[in-house]
């Protein structure tokens, strides 16, 4: 079982960086890939990015290549996702999220977070 608590969210002016962080607990934490979705209002949710710490595989979203940064830090338990050059599109609930698989943290995965938001202004 993996337990996810997210953090960092916040207002920001368009063109301006947050970092968010997303604290795992659960025994199996460091082997399992992690990923970050969002849900605008309105909008369903959507997949931003994607980290294998086994594999070093990354994915992003086409809207966030070049902006978005996912990385983790195992001997805190914590994944990242920095973001630069924020948009009003960005503004969302951010989710972290993970799974045992890695096609699956890119798609449906099993463990999430509850959630923070990002509002970006303009």
């Amino acid at each position: 079982q993996v337990q996810l608590v997210e953090s960092g969210g916040g207002l920001v002016q368009a063109g301006g960086s947050l970092r968010l962080s997303c604290a795992a607990s659960g025994r199996t934490f460091s082997r399992y890939p992690m990923g970050w979705f969002r849900q605008a209002p309105g909008k369903d949710r959507e997949f931003v990015a994607a980290f294998s710490w086994n594999t070093g595989n990354t994915n992003y979203a086409d809207s966030v290549k070049g902006r978005f940064t996912i990385s983790r830090d195992n001997a805190k338990n914590t994944v990242y996702l920095q973001m630069n050059s924020l948009t009003p599109e960005d503004t969302a609930v951010y989710y972290c999220a993970s799974d045992a698989l890695w096609p699956r943290v890119n798609r449906n995965p099993a463990y999430w977070g509850q959630g923070t938001q990002v509002t970006v202004s303009t």
